[in-house]
């Protein structure tokens, strides 16, 4: 009897024969209520413990172990895909741009980029449905490319969320200082007092981590779509000053600049050239959510419908947004330009902010402060969340050590969180010496490309995946989401994101500077040393996509499926929140 609660179909739990669903009394109500709510309760740990058996080997494994815990409701997992990449890039990092290349430069850079996201996005997306596994990425590119690019990829990943994880400790510690006599606190309580913060937010139930993410993500909306709204009003006069300013910026200074010592055409193509490393980088973290479907609850259904809308993500956010900041703020602005020149904190560098200055409107630019502290806070909270993700991920790999398998009660691999945590002491580097500054400048350029290695890894992966398909007869129309156009779509985004890559440092050789040359190109053989090590120490080989494993943990979750419940909108407002979350 127990087995039939466990695996049997949700349509015929928690009622017996004599004991109809409707009718009785109150209290005879809620205890069919309970005892349904538990039995589906054991049904799912049923599930996840046959997912688990079957990724581990064993029951035996799962019960020493443990295993992570799908806690991640749908609207955790659709604010995360909304707001995960909405980061300090969208708010500080674009007004570099827009000095850099000019107004028209950034909006194509992070349109073109964009729509490679989309193409890269899709690839991930019909994997993580397939097969949605914790940490995902390394795993995908074990099965179906090579086991040395699953190990590659998965401590690739683990190291630049760790020190982006540093960089974003570090970035809201400086935010701070943006209010009066904050800056006369010694920045390493900040970064104290936010570590803590993110640690608990991650060690205790994945739930606690998609509420503080459902929470940062409103909050980024909310703000992105009242900027949008009155860059809007600026734009068409509305703002104290009446002025209206159109698209008079696009004409004087211009449209598009010239590239540093670079004149004509060349000189502009440079310019929109850099706008395109720029973007990538501001789209960091943007697979963050198939990292998530592991633990995400019906991720069949929360999973495509994520991926479905992140091209309207990025057309609403991005595209939009870089045409705000260039309609709105010219990029010789001599207070935009200072700010960056003396790398002042906080919301004193962003364009949003130099526009809200510049038409005249005295008490935003702290509202927008606290918006940016609360994304770099967010982004160091993911980034935790990713990295020990990652780190666990290899382990099932048997590509790290398996103590980072052990979970919580909870479903936490609270080994993998806390050592992906440690790294994060490096932050205190920030706040030390000349020298001490310096070398934790140096960690963090190293991550300057990781982004890009990872969506490479993505495509290449999905190219090896569909082969997979193809020679396993196993039709793509059965597929649960099918990304259209492929495997062109892949090929596509894989062609342009190599191209960055390689192009991404043309500035350290007119004039040659090593520093410059260092930060751009760094990650390329630390990739391939990784790929290369694991490669030769294990004698790994190509994965033929006839023999690729695509069914191990499939099983279960196609069981699971028929038995996540149904919600069913019982009014207008519930169906429009059910629509968004």
């Amino acid at each position: 009897m127990e087995k039939e609660i466990i695996y049997g179909s949700s349509k015929d739990v928690g009622y017996g024969a004599d004991s109809p669903p409707y009718g009785g009394s109150h209290a005879h109500i809620v205890d069919d209520k309970a005892i349904r709510m538990g039995s589906l309760a054991r049904m799912r740990e049923g599930f996840q413990m046959e997912e688990a058996a079957s990724i581990y080997g064993s029951v035996g494994t799962v019960e020493d172990y443990g295993y992570v815990s799908r806690g991640l409701k749908s609207r955790h997992i659709q604010f995360i895909a909304l707001g995960g990449t909405i980061g300090t890039g969208l708010f500080l990092g674009i007004g570099r741009a827009l000095t850099q290349a000019g107004p028209l430069s950034i909006l194509l850079g992070y349109t073109f980029t964009g729509l490679a996201i989309f193409a890269m996005m899709q690839s991930l997306g019909e994997m993580a449905t397939w097969l949605p596994l914790p940490g995902a990425i390394p795993q995908f590119c074990a099965r179906y490319v090579d086991p040395a690019m699953g190990f590659a990829v998965g401590w690739n990943n683990w190291y630049a969320s760790s020190i982006t994880l540093c960089a974003e400790i570090s970035a809201a510690s400086i935010v701070i200082q943006f209010w009066n006599g904050a800056e006369h606190i010694n920045t390493a309580v900040w970064i104290s007092i936010i570590i803590i913060l993110i640690i608990c937010l991650n060690i205790f139930a994945v739930s606690i981590y998609g509420e503080a993410e459902f929470l940062f993500a409103s909050i980024k909306i909310l703000t992105i779509i009242g900027l949008l709204l009155l860059a809007l009003i600026l734009d068409l006069g509305g703002g104290p000053t009446h002025d209206r300013i159109g698209f008079r910026y696009w004409k004087d200074p211009g449209a598009m600049k010239m590239y540093v010592s670079t004149n004509g055409n060349t000189g502009r193509f440079l310019g929109l050239f850099s706008t395109l490393v720029n973007a990538a980088f501001s789209y960091g973290g943007v697979e963050m959510v198939a990292v998530a479907a592991g633990e995400a609850e019906n991720p069949r259904k929360n999973i495509p419908k994520a991926v479905r809308r992140v091209f309207w993500r990025i057309l609403f956010f991005y595209v939009l947004g870089s045409l705000a900041v260039g309609v709105l703020v010219p990029y010789n602005d001599a207070r935009l330009l200072s700010a960056q020149k003396h790398s002042a904190a906080g919301a004193a560098r962003s364009p949003w902010v130099i526009a809200i200055y510049r038409a005249g409107v005295p008490a935003l630019p702290s509202i927008i402060n606290a918006v940016i502290l609360t994304s770099a806070s967010s982004s160091a909270n993911a980034f935790l969340y990713t990295g020990s993700r990652y780190l666990y991920a290899l382990a099932q790999n048997r590509q790290a050590p398996r103590f980072l398998l052990r979970c919580s009660k909870t479903g936490v691999p609270y080994w993998a969180v806390m050592c992906t945590a440690s790294i994060s002491l490096l932050t205190y580097l920030s706040c030390g010496g000349a020298g001490a500054n310096v070398v934790f400048t140096w960690f963090q350029n190293l991550t300057t490309i990781a982004s890009l290695f990872t969506w490479c890894s993505i495509c290449i992966a999905y190219i090896q995946f569909h082969k997979a398909l193809k020679a396993q007869g196993i039709s793509r129309d059965s597929l649960v989401f099918k990304s259209p156009f492929q495997p062109f779509l892949a090929w596509a985004a894989l062609v342009y994101f190599v191209i960055i890559i390689v192009f991404n440092g043309f500035y350290a050789f007119t004039p040659w500077v090593v520093d410059s040359f260092i930060t751009s190109y760094a990650g390329i053989p630390i990739y391939f040393a990784l790929f290369f090590a694991w490669k030769i120490i294990k004698k790994t080989r190509l994965v033929d996509p006839a023999h690729a494993d695509i069914q191990t943990g499939k099983a279960a979750l196609d069981a699971a499926d028929l038995n996540w419940p149904e919600r069913e909108p019982r009014n207008v407002f519930e169906r429009v929140w059910f629509w968004i979350a």
